[in-house]
């Protein structure tokens, strides 16, 4: 009786926590968010705004550099696939470094 007890109650525990693949969440690690996750999110959508028919593959976080003027650069590199087309994008974003106001973003195509 008390085997089923605990079985019940282990496979409570595990539904809870996940439907597609319980014991996997309950040991994954809580992972900190990166600073740039945020101007992540934004180089995908500005550059779905602008290349509306393409597909973003990947994408991947290049380098911050935090100026003495009180902006920041933080760049980013997208894999875009449009048609039979396949190109690389610099997502480049300048913000105020407190208040994090965007002051310019710029987009350059490379060929891969």
């Amino acid at each position: 009786m008390k085997k089923k007890i605990y079985i019940l109650i282990i496979l409570a525990v595990f539904s809870s926590l996940s439907l597609t693949n319980p014991i996997q969440t309950a040991f994954a690690e809580k992972k900190p968010v990166p600073n740039y996750a945020k101007w992540g999110v934004l180089a995908m959508k500005e550059t779905q705004k602008r290349y509306p028919m393409a597909d973003i593959k990947d994408y991947q976080h290049i380098w911050r550099e935090d100026k003495k003027n009180g902006t920041t650069i933080e760049r980013f590199k997208l894999w875009l696939k449009q048609d039979n087309k396949e190109f690389g994008l610099y997502v480049t974003f300048t913000f105020d470094t407190k208040t994090e106001e965007l002051k310019d973003i710029l987009f350059v195509e490379t060929p891969s």
